[in-house]
């Protein structure tokens, strides 16, 4: 076939071999901690909400103590009402402090969310787009959606209670050790046990949810492909739908293995923990109790320091696991930084140009590229010229470099030697924006967003009016088609487009293209997928479309062939021959194969008079009277 092609890409880049990092790094922690920043302010009144649910924490013992050791033993009934009440009432307080400080905890974890996902979004717009066709669409979406998410708990568990536990650990060691310094001391003696094997529990758990993060990702790629239009119609043209259940139960059975024991992960540590955490108060009541029977100490006192320990061991069982949850935090973290990082394919530089018109202009220049950046070459020192106006024609064997070549015109690659230019500028010097607002892109493959004609259209030209958008798709020969809808251009297209024909697709498509109005058209198998009618239709709109614009065209009829003003013959990646159809026919090479093998039977009804072979060959034949070269 002649045409066709767009490469298999391997990648400059080998995304797919990052990995999750083992260690904590201090730059990791700093940057993490750098996107709280602009949100200090919350942090302050969190703060402020946690000192004070502290203090307020600390006030129920005492009123114990003093209920035992005074209100009782003296009989004062105003004093045991007062301090029953306040029982009741310091809680209540505590409880709506906290809950104004869950509030600001999730307003800044879900700003923070807010950020990143609008980071990441950015950062993947600015990815070229071999990323896209060697990295999972599932895997984007997880690291979009589910790693941003896991943000969310870094910072309203892990940050928020280290500050609440820190606060409330040392509110209580300065209360209990103003109350007993013996008991306070036998009640830190064995806080050592608890944090001995926290380390080791730590790197498990990071590893494991480094894992999980991965399985997730897979898990979700693979219901991306299978669950969508595309590969849901595969999977049912090819009755595969018990072998896609049996790859999907096991890939939902590896990722639960991996939750389990994520979840099991130290959990006898865990349990450790709580028996040290009964040892605390029986020792507390056996040493008090000598105290209190040798008159040192009274039973309140005791009563409320028993009380000061589930403020202390609880808190301290918490920080002890500190390590833990920030490397598992920081393996989120990784993962998200590792995107945010990622060098985008094409850069621009700090002083690009800023164009404003494009003449169309277009010249290679010994271009070589190859998607993976090593021998084997999709284009190799490639050199041609295209001048404003002009139809070129790409033709050549499936794979011979020809949408390789069109990919480069709006810098979606680049050359790896070289350039690029349009109107005298090398690509690599305009900004991509404006670069790419003068470019106008028909691909092999159409493509339309699940919502309505209209917005499918405005993708085109936001600010087009509804004459602008009618008069585009009238030229097109899709209007009337859009008028007997029910909802005319209100009716939703369905997912990737699939409530239209291949034909109405392509149609749509065009129309979009000349809603745009671009200078510089690219158009790939425009009308592969159109009956003969449309076919028809579509060549005659394209006419005035190609008039005056400088437009690349990967030629699959007859027509456009005849058209063109240079055709540019491509085999494995290299330019072979260049002319018009006439004098490549008379030359014999390869075109003329082509030529013999594919299009001589359609010669008789190619092209007639009024249609978009000839309309284009009428004007383009004025171009070249008028100086014009036919080939370079």
């Amino acid at each position: 076939m002649m045409g066709g092609g767009g490469g298999q890409y391997i990648g400059h880049i080998n995304y797919a071999e990052i990995k999750t990092r083992p260690k904590i790094r201090a730059a990791t922690l700093r940057r993490m901690l750098s996107h709280l920043i602009p949100h200090w302010h919350y942090f302050v009144l969190i703060l402020l909400c946690i000192c004070t649910v502290a203090a307020l924490g600390l006030v129920p013992p005492l009123l114990i103590r003093t209920l035992i050791d005074d209100a009782i033993p003296r009989g004062d009934a105003w004093l045991l009402n007062v301090l029953a009440v306040g029982m009741i009432v310091v809680p209540a307080i505590a409880g709506l402090v906290g809950v104004a400080q869950n509030y600001l905890n999730t307003l800044v974890g879900q700003r923070v969310m807010y950020d990143l996902r609008n980071q990441m979004y950015r950062q993947l717009q600015r990815m070229s787009l071999g990323f896209f066709t060697n990295t999972k669409s599932g895997e984007i979406t997880s690291r979009l959606v589910n790693d941003v998410a896991g943000v969310q708990n870094v910072l309203t568990g892990t940050l928020v209670a280290v500050m609440t536990n820190s606060v409330t650990v040392a509110s209580t060691l300065i209360l209990i050790f103003s109350l007993n310094w013996q008991l306070s001391v036998l009640s830190i003696a064995i806080l050592p046990l608890f944090i001995a094997p926290t380390r080791r529990v730590g790197r498990i758990r990071q590893r494991i949810a480094g894992e999980t993060q991965s399985r997730q990702a897979d898990l979700t790629s693979f219901i991306h492909e299978t669950l969508n239009v595309s590969g849901f119609l595969l999977m049912k043209a090819f009755v595969r739908e018990k072998l896609e259940a049996r790859r999907f139960s096991a890939r939902t059975q590896d990722l639960m293995s991996l939750q389990v024991r994520q979840a099991l992960v130290g959990r006898w540590f865990f349990m450790a923990l709580t028996l040290f955490g009964a040892v605390g108060p029986a020792l507390i009541f056996w040493y008090g109790g000598h105290l209190v029977l040798s008159g040192q100490l009274t039973v309140g006192t005791i009563v409320a320091f028993v009380a000061f320990l589930a403020r202390l061991y609880g808190p301290i069982s918490a920080l002890a696991n500190v390590h833990v949850d920030v490397m598992t935090s920081v393996a989120l973290f990784d993962r998200i930084f590792q995107y945010l990082d990622m060098p985008p394919g094409i850069a621009e530089k700090s002083d690009a140009k800023r164009v404003e018109q494009i003449a169309g202009h277009i010249r290679f220049t010994g271009v070589s590229f190859s998607y993976d950046g090593g021998d084997r070459k999709a284009l190799e020192d490639i050199s041609f010229e295209v001048l404003p106006g002009q139809l070129a024609a790409f033709v050549g064997p499936s794979g011979s470099g020809k949408t390789t070549a069109t990919y480069l015109v709006p810098r979606f690659y680049d050359p790896v030697e070289g350039t690029v230019e349009v109107d005298g500028h090398d690509l690599r010097d305009l900004t991509l924006e404006d670069l790419r607002n003068h470019i106008g892109m028909v691909t092999q493959e159409t493509y339309l967003f699940h919502t309505t004609i209209r917005e499918n259209l405005l993708y085109g030209k936001p600010d087009a009016t509804e004459e602008e958008m009618v008069r585009a798709c009238q030229a097109a020969y899709i209007h009337d088609f859009i008028a007997d809808l029910p909802d005319g251009y209100d009716t939703v297209v369905g997912e990737r487009g699939y409530r239209l024909s291949g034909g109405e697709k392509q149609r749509l498509a065009i129309a979009r293209v000349l809603l745009k109005n671009p200078g510089v058209l690219i158009l790939d198998e425009a009308t592969a997928s159109l009956d003969s009618r449309s076919e028809r239709l579509i060549q005659a709109a394209l006419a005035p479309l190609l008039r005056g614009r400088t437009s690349l065209v990967i030629a699959h009829r007859l027509s456009t062939i005849l058209a063109a003003d240079v055709i540019l013959v491509l085999d494995r990646g290299r330019l072979v021959e260049q002319g018009t159809h006439a004098e490549l026919l008379a030359h014999g090479g390869l075109y003329a194969r082509l030529y013999e093998e594919q299009f001589k039977r359609d010669t008789d009804g190619a092209a007639p008079d009024g249609e978009f072979g000839a309309t284009s060959a009428r004007h383009t034949t004025s171009e070249r009277s008028a100086g014009a070269p036919d080939a370079c």
